[in-house]
C-alpha cells in the first residue's frame, strides 16, 4: 500500500446524510434557545449592568499608572522584542535541522501543551512559545506597575490572567494540533459532536454556558455517592441530621458532629466508601452526626447568619443530646462550616455554653485579610450587584458561585473542558468529585449578603465584638478548647497563610496541620490512598513562613493524626449507638431528601 493509500484509509470522510442529519438538529436547537433567549430578554427589560465584575474602573487606574512612567513601559517592550528574536533566530536553526534550546518553556504542571507536537513540530512550537512570551509579559507588566492599591491590583492581575489563559493556543481549532489531527482522522466528526455538546450544555443552563464536567447521569446521590448506612434523625427547616449506623462494639463517648459548607452538599465526605471521611470515622468508633443543608428556595429568602446557627448548628446539639444522651460533643466544621462553627462557638463561650469540647477547622477563614483570590468578587460595587440580584429570586443561584471557584482554576476548569468537549468532541469521564461539583446549592439572600458583607468585605469577625449573634457581640478570643487546624499547601479557595490567621485569635491549646495538595484532594485523603504527606509543628508563631520552616514533614493522610488527636477528647468508651435508640426516632434513612434537591 502506498503512503497516499494509507493516508485515505486512515483518514474518514464525512458521510452526507449523517452531516445532513447532524445539521438539522443543530439548527433546530439553536433556533429554539435563541428564541428562548429573545423571550426571556423581553420578559426583563431592565439593562443589565455592562460591568458587574467591575473591572472597568480597576485597568483604568492601571492604565492611568502605566502613563505615569512610560521609559518603564518601553522598556518592557524591548525585552519582549529581544526574545522574540531569540525566539525567531532559534526556530530558523530547527527548521535548518539543527538544535536550539527553547527561549521558554512550559510551568510544570501546565498539561495543555502536553501533546508531543508541541515539542516536536516546529511550527506548534513557535505558537506555544510566542504564546508563552507574550502572556509572561503581560502578567509581569501590570504586575510591576507601581502605586496601584493591593485590591486594584489584585484584580487587575487575576483577570489578565483570565485574559492570559483564554487566548492560549490549545483554545482555538486551528492552532491546537491534537484537535487538527483529531479532525483530519474522524472526517470533522469532532467539530458536529463538540457543537452538539456544546447547545445540550447551553439548553441545560438555560442560555448560559454550564459546563458539563463529568457523566451526569453516572452517579446518584444514595445509591454510589452518599452511600455511608444512616438515618435521618432530626429536622428543621434549613438541616437535616444524620445519624450513621455504628461499626464497632465500643463507641467513642462524646458524639462527633460534622458541619459541612452550605455552598456544596455534605457528601464531599462521603463520596465512595474508600474515600469517605464519614466511613472512615465510624470505622475508628465515632457515633457521627451530619448536618445535611437544605437547598433553599424564594421562601427562604430571609434566613440569616444567625438563622443557621441557631437551626442549624445549636439544634444539632439539642437533637445530639436527645439521640444520644451525651451533652458534650466533638465537632468538625469544613470552610464555611467551619467560620460558621467558630462564631457559633464565640456565641456560646459568651453565654456559657461548654458542650462542644474540641473543634477541628477544615479549610477554615476566620480572618478574610489575606483571603485570596476569591477577594476580587466582593468589592461594594459586586456585592451590590449581588445583592440586586439576589433581590429578584431570594436567593444565590449555586451555579454563579460555582463558576466563580471555576475561574481560580480557569485552564484545569474551564478551557479544559471546552477543548475536550466542544473541540474533540469526546464526553466527559465519570468522576464522583466533578459530580459533587456540579451539584451545586442555593445561597438565601439575607445570610449570603451578611456573610460577603461582614466576612470578605469587612473582615469583621476577627475584630472583638464585631459581629453580633442573637444580639451578643462574639469574640473569637473566646473559644478556649482545643482546637485542629487542618489547612491545605495549595487551596486556591482559602489559601493556608489566611487559615493560619485563626491560630492566632483563639485562646485555647491549638494544633495547626498543613496537608499536601488542595482545598478538596488535601482534605479528602484516606490513609490507604498513601498519597500526599503532611506537617506539624508544636508551635505557632504570629508567621505562617515562619511554622512552616520549622514543621515536620510526615508521609501520609492527616486522618490518622487527627484520630489520635481527638480520641484523646473522646471521654472514654461507651457501647455503640444505633440510630433510633434515643429519644429521637428515625425519620428514613441517610442520605435524606434535602441533599437530593438538585438545581432545576
Amino acid at each position: 500500500m502506498s503512503d497516499q493509500q494509507a493516508i485515505e484509509t486512515e483518514n474518514k470522510h464525512p458521510d452526507p446524510e449523517k452531516l445532513s442529519a447532524a445539521m438539522a438538529e443543530i439548527a433546530e436547537k439553536s433556533q429554539r434557545l435563541v428564541s428562548e433567549f429573545l423571550a426571556k430578554q423581553a420578559e426583563d427589560p431592565e439593562i443589565s449592568d455592562p460591568d458587574p465584575l467591575n473591572i472597568g474602573s480597576a485597568f483604568a487606574e492601571l492604565t492611568t499608572h502605566m502613563m505615569q512612567n512610560p521609559v518603564k513601559l518601553v522598556e518592557a517592550q524591548m525585552e519582549l522584542w529581544q526574545q522574540y528574536y531569540t525566539l525567531w533566530h532559534n526556530t530558523t536553526l530547527r527548521m535548518m535541522g539543527e538544535e536550539a534550546e527553547p527561549v521558554v518553556s512550559p510551568q510544570k504542571g501546565d498539561r495543555r501543551f502536553r501533546d508531543e507536537a508541541w515539542e516536536n513540530n516546529e511550527l506548534f512550537d513557535f505558537i506555544k512559545q510566542s504564546y508563552l512570551l507574550s502572556s509572561q509579559w503581560m502578567q509581569n507588566v501590570v504586575h510591576d506597575v507601581d502605586g496601584l492599591d493591593d485590591k486594584t491590583a489584585q484584580k487587575v492581575e487575576f483577570y489578565t490572567r483570565q485574559f492570559v489563559d483564554a487566548i492560549s493556543p490549545t483554545n482555538f481549532l486551528m492552532t491546537n494540533p491534537e484537535v487538527i489531527r483529531t479532525t483530519i482522522e474522524s472526517g470533522g466528526e469532532n467539530l458536529l459532536k463538540g457543537l452538539q455538546n456544546l447547545l445540550e450544555d447551553l439548553e441545560r443552563g438555560k442560555g448560559k454556558l454550564q459546563i458539563r464536567m463529568t457523566d451526569l447521569d453516572a452517579f446518584k446521590v444514595g445509591e454510589n455517592v452518599a452511600t455511608t448506612e444512616g438515618s435521618v434523625v432530626g429536622k428543621t427547616p434549613l438541616m437535616e441530621l444524620l445519624q450513621y449506623k455504628p461499626s464497632t462494639d465500643k463507641v467513642a463517648k462524646r458524639p462527633l458532629v460534622i458541619v459541612p459548607p452550605w455552598i456544596n452538599k455534605y457528601y464531599i465526605l462521603d463520596l465512595r466508601p474508600e474515600n469517605s471521611f464519614i466511613k472512615w470515622a465510624v470505622d475508628q468508633g465515632h457515633t457521627v452526626f451530619v448536618l445535611s443543608w437544605v437547598n433553599p428556595d424564594s421562601e427562604l429568602a430571609e434566613k440569616s447568619f444567625e438563622d443557621y446557627a441557631k437551626e442549624g448548628v445549636l439544634a444539632a446539639l439539642d437533637m445530639i443530646e436527645q439521640a444520644t444522651g451525651e451533652k458534650e460533643v466533638n465537632a468538625i466544621g469544613y470552610c464555611l462550616g467551619g467560620t460558621l462553627l467558630a462564631s457559633t462557638l464565640a456565641y456560646m463561650a459568651k453565654t456559657g455554653d461548654d458542650r462542644v469540647k474540641s473543634a477541628t477547622f477544615l479549610t477554615t477563614l476566620t480572618d478574610f485579610e489575606k483571603s485570596g483570590e476569591l477577594s476580587v468578587f466582593v468589592d461594594d460595587e459586586q456585592i451590590k450587584s449581588l445583592e440586586h440580584k439576589m433581590s429578584k429570586e431570594g436567593y444565590l443561584d449555586g451555579r454563579d458561585m460555582s463558576m466563580s471557584f471555576n475561574m481560580l482554576r480557569a485552564n484545569d476548569l474551564i478551557w479544559s473542558f471546552v477543548v475536550s468537549n466542544y473541540m474533540l468532541g469526546k464526553d466527559p469521564f465519570p468522576f464522583d468529585l466533578l459530580y459533587w461539583n456540579s451539584d451545586s446549592t442555593r445561597m438565601p439572600k439575607a445570610m449570603h449578603s451578611f456573610y460577603l458583607r461582614n466576612m470578605y468585605n469587612k473582615n469583621l469577625l476577627r475584630e472583638p465584638g464585631g459581629i453580633k449573634i442573637f444580639g451578643e457581640p462574639i469574640d473569637l478570643r473566646d473559644i478556649k478548647i482545643p482546637v485542629y487546624f487542618l489547612s491545605t499547601r495549595e487551596d486556591h479557595i482559602a489559601p493556608w497563610q489566611a487559615t493560619y490567621a485563626g491560630t492566632q485569635l483563639m485562646s485555647g491549646q491549638v494544633k495547626f496541620v498543613l496537608s499536601a495538595s488542595g482545598h478538596i484532594a488535601g482534605v479528602v485523603n484516606p490513609p490507604a490512598a498513601k498519597k500526599y504527606c503532611y506537617w506539624t509543628y508544636n508551635r505557632n508563631p504570629a508567621n505562617p513562613d515562619d511554622w512552616m520552616a520549622k514543621a515536620a514533614q510526615h508521609e501520609g493522610s492527616w486522618w490518622t493524626d487527627w484520630q489520635n488527636w481527638v480520641g484523646r477528647r473522646a471521654g472514654g468508651k461507651v457501647d455503640a449507638r444505633k440510630p433510633g435508640d434515643g429519644k429521637l426516632k428515625v425519620i428514613g434513612p441517610a442520605p435524606g431528601e434535602y441533599v437530593k434537591v438538585s438545581l432545576s
